[in-house]
């Protein structure tokens, strides 16, 4: 369970290298990660910045380029935040989009291959249990 602390220092992360991302940094490929979320570790000394894109086929090219511009993401914070020590930031690719897509296809499946059962059940009704073992 993190702390109120890590918290905002996660959301202040995020929102600063997403402005980052937008503004200062050149690279074009860092400049098509959609970050999705910051986890910080206790001491500040790594941070897991998770990131999306919107073609999943340039997703190793985005996180070649995030990687490549992670001294100078964590250089400009160190100016600018108020923090002791910036944490190196470690870029993963963020897959529980696609993990959610797999889900809902797989209920949608489950939803039409079962027979939707109007009204109650009766005996003689595959499925009926009047609550009595034989």
């Amino acid at each position: 369970m993190t702390s109120f602390r890590i918290e905002r220092i996660n959301k202040e992360f995020l929102r600063e290298i997403s402005l980052l991302l937008q503004g200062r940094i050149k690279n074009e490929w860092a400049r098509k990660a959609i970050l999705t979320g910051v986890e910080c570790s206790r001491d500040l000394g790594f941070a897991k910045v998770y990131f999306t894109t919107i073609n999943p086929a340039e997703q190793e090219a985005v996180k070649a380029g995030l990687d490549s511009v992670e001294g100078l993401v964590r250089s400009i914070l160190g100016k600018e935040m108020r923090l002791r020590t910036i944490p190196e930031f470690r870029f993963i690719v963020d897959l529980s989009e696609e993990k959610a897509r797999v889900m809902d296809a797989v209920l949608d499946r489950l939803k039409g291959s079962t027979p939707i059962c109007e009204g109650p059940l009766e005996e003689g009704d595959p499925g009926f249990d009047d609550g009595e073992d034989e």
